[in-house]
């Protein structure tokens, strides 16, 4: 591509970022791009992202899906759209946080509470970065808040990614909950005692000693938020490499990758053999793993059906 050529981007995001051709032709009042994303986005609020397709959106709107095909051209597009709409932008409550370790924080704590307003969006698939202007004002907040590390260029991004994936995937199991207890009319506290109820039944402490003591010491309706030590043990770690920059000291990943790094004997013969040896005793230890759960598993029905020929 030559320094004159413009790369033409997708109709979706260019839709997004307000360059796209407007319709020649089509209803001139309550119609317009961003009506349609607004319906959208209130009916996938109302009823779940299974309910979204252009005639529910047309319906809505009291027009006909080829309306709005003259606005948007595909469904992929309008989901591109909606998930911009429901993301929108951070506000500026990180910039007040002192340090980068807080403001990351208040960042993630933000993203967190779009995917409850909007859970919606984790099952739209990820095809590779939303390049859109609030998504992008995302990635720009998070990595303005890593202004003042020693960090290089990857290892920003690569922090930035963690953040938004511990977000991610605590929205995902908060959003599952939330579900189930608006479906079945129970509050979150009782979704709990009732999982815990059903781990307790099945899980004997001979098949699964260590998943036992974690029933047995409460952690199914524990109030501590494992997702919250999550993220700061991960965050943890990223201070730990910053204190390593500051200091001079090597980082433990490159002191390990000289330690780990088998590129320069690749072609041993010996290093060889010995690698494949290593990898059948791996795939053999996990079978034999597999062996024990099934027998533990065995031995637990045994136990069980044993028990009740003892109480019956």
């Amino acid at each position: 591509m030559t320094d004159d050529e413009q790369i033409e981007l997708p109709r979706g995001i260019a839709l997004a970022w307000g360059v796209a051709a407007n319709p020649q032709r089509g209803p001139k009042r309550e119609m317009s791009v961003e009506r349609i994303v607004e319906t959208a986005v209130e009916l996938a609020d109302a009823e779940g992202i299974g309910a979204v397709s252009m005639s529910a959106v047309a319906k809505r709107l009291g027009f006909t899906p080829m309306s709005l095909y003259r606005y948007v051209t595909a469904k992929d597009d309008l989901l591109l759209l909606m998930q911009e709409e429901a993301t929108g932008v951070p506000t500026t409550a990180y910039r007040e946080r002192e340090g980068w370790r807080a403001k990351l924080l208040v960042l993630f704590r933000e993203q967190l509470e779009v995917y409850v307003r909007h859970p919606w969006i984790l099952s739209l698939p990820i095809s590779g970065s939303p390049i859109t202007p609030n998504s992008s004002e995302w990635m720009e907040a998070s990595l303005e808040a890593l202004d003042e590390t020693p960090l290089d260029a990857d290892e920003r991004i690569a922090v930035v990614l963690a953040v938004t994936g511990h977000a991610r995937w605590n929205g995902t199991v908060l959003a599952g909950y939330t579900e189930e207890a608006r479906s079945s009319g129970r509050t979150d506290d009782e979704v709990a005692a009732d999982e815990s109820a059903l781990y307790d039944a099945v899980i004997s402490a001979d098949a699964y000693p260590r998943l036992r003591e974690m029933i047995d010491a409460g952690v199914f309706v524990s109030t501590q938020d494992p997702f919250r030590f999550g993220i700061e043990r991960t965050l943890d770690g990223v201070a730990a490499h910053i204190a390593s920059r500051e200091s001079g000291e090597a980082p433990v990943e490159t002191v390990l990758a000289g330690v780990l790094d088998d590129a320069d004997v690749a072609d041993d013969k010996r290093y060889r053999a010995a690698a494949r040896a290593t990898r059948d005793a791996e795939k053999a230890l996990r079978q034999a793993e597999k062996v024990v759960r099934q027998a533990r598993r065995a031995q637990g029905q045994v136990l069980k059906e044993a028990r009740a020929r003892r109480d019956a």
